[in-house]
């Protein structure tokens, strides 16, 4: 699940969230303590790495398959956390070779961690509808 976290830390600096910043200043504060795991971007996870990059460079294929499965939602008034945890669940879904039902808990606990209860439901109900597209 760290990695997970990572990764979506990553995409939330891509968009300039200001919970991205909180989160960098908390990295920064550990590499100064000597606590950082990932000493420097080389050392990190390879696959978290994957799917910030991939989440990224198909962000406009994914973000269309959001808006797809999100009746009545434009994409620009989703909260930035809640955009950026479909993304990176779409992403692992469509290319990854972790199960759909792991790829969405994960989702669902990021959105407990780092939003609120209607984004649960609202997150689930998206990616379940892509993972039901996906099944057909």
């Amino acid at each position: 699940m760290d990695e997970t976290i990572h990764a979506f830390y990553d995409t939330l600096r891509a968009e300039g969230a200001p919970e991205a910043a909180e989160e960098s200043d908390e990295e920064n504060e550990d590499q100064r303590d000597g606590r950082d795991e990932f000493a420097s971007r080389d050392e990190r996870d390879l696959f978290m790495e994957e799917l910030v990059n991939g989440a990224s460079a198909m962000a406009s294929t994914i973000d269309l398959r959001i808006s797809e499965k999100s009746a009545n939602w434009k994409l620009e008034r989703m909260p930035v956390v809640d955009r950026n945890i479909l993304r990176l669940a779409i992403y692992e879904m469509s290319r990854q070779d972790t199960p759909p039902a792991v790829v969405i808990d994960e989702a669902l606990e990021l959105a407990r961690q780092f939003s609120g209860d209607e984004s649960v439901k609202f997150i689930n109900g998206v990616l379940d509808a892509v993972h039901k597209e996906k099944r057909n």
